[in-house]
C-alpha cells in the first residue's frame, strides 16, 4: 500500500489552517506595557500576553446572569451593570478594601450569602444577586438606596436616610444606573 505523503501533508496543513482561526478568535489576550498602556490581541505574539477573556467564559457568565436574575426576580441588565462597575467582568479581581470576584463580595457578605469561593463566577453571581435582592427588599425596591447599600453597606444608607454623602458611593450609584440603562437597550453584550 502506497501512502501519498504530499497529500497527507496537505490535508494536515489544511486542518491546522481551519482550526487556527477558531482558536485565535475564541480568546482575547492582553498585557500592560511599561507606560501603563493596555494592549489587546486575539493572537498573542509573546509571553507578556495573558488570557483576558474567552468566548466560552462570556457565554457562561451571560448564562449565569440570566439564571440568577430569574431565580431572584432581578433584571439581568441590573446584575450585568453591577458586575461591569464592580469588576469590569474580571472574576479574579480583588479591591483595595478586600472585595473579591465578579460582584466584589466582601468576605463578611460572602459568608452571609453562603459563598465559599467568590472567584468562582457562579458563586459570585449567585451571592451578589442574592445580596442585591436583599438590599432591594430592605429598601422597599428603591434602586438608589439598594445600590448605595450594596456599595457602602445598609447601615450607612439607614444612617443618612438615603445615599450616603460619600463621593465613591454617589458615583457608584450613578454609574450602575447608566450601565443598567445601557444593558436594557443593548441585549447580549458587555
Amino acid at each position: 500500500m502506497l501512502i501519498n505523503a504530499p497529500r497527507i501533508w496537505l490535508a494536515f496543513v489544511c486542518l491546522i489552517c481551519l482550526l487556527t482561526p477558531l482558536v485565535g478568535e475564541a480568546a482575547i489576550y492582553r498585557y500592560v506595557d511599561e507606560e501603563g498602556q493596555l494592549h489587546f490581541t486575539n493572537v498573542p505574539t509573546g509571553s507578556r500576553y495573558r488570557l483576558y477573556r474567552n468566548d466560552d467564559e462570556t457565554y457562561r457568565i451571560d448564562t449565569l446572569i440570566r439564571h440568577f436574575a430569574d431565580k431572584f426576580s432581578l433584571d439581568a441588565a441590573l446584575i450585568k451593570a453591577v458586575i461591569k462597575v464592580e469588576s469590569d467582568f474580571n472574576p479574579r479581581v480583588v479591591s483595595s478594601k478586600g472585595a473579591q470576584g465578579l460582584m466584589q463580595l466582601m468576605p463578611e457578605t460572602a459568608l452571609e450569602v453562603g459563598v465559599s469561593n467568590p472567584f468562582d463566577p457562579s458563586q459570585s453571581i449567585y451571592g451578589g444577586s442574592l445580596y442585591l435582592r436583599k438590599m432591594l427588599d430592605s429598601f422597599n425596591l428603591n434602586l438608589d438606596h439598594a445600590l448605595a447599600a450594596y456599595n457602602a453597606g445598609p447601615m450607612s444608607v439607614r444612617k443618612y436616610g438615603g445615599i450616603p454623602p460619600y463621593k465613591e458611593t454617589q458615583n457608584y450609584v450613578k454609574r450602575v444606573k447608566q450601565y443598567f440603562d445601557y444593558y436594557r437597550r443593548v441585549k447580549g453584550t458587555y
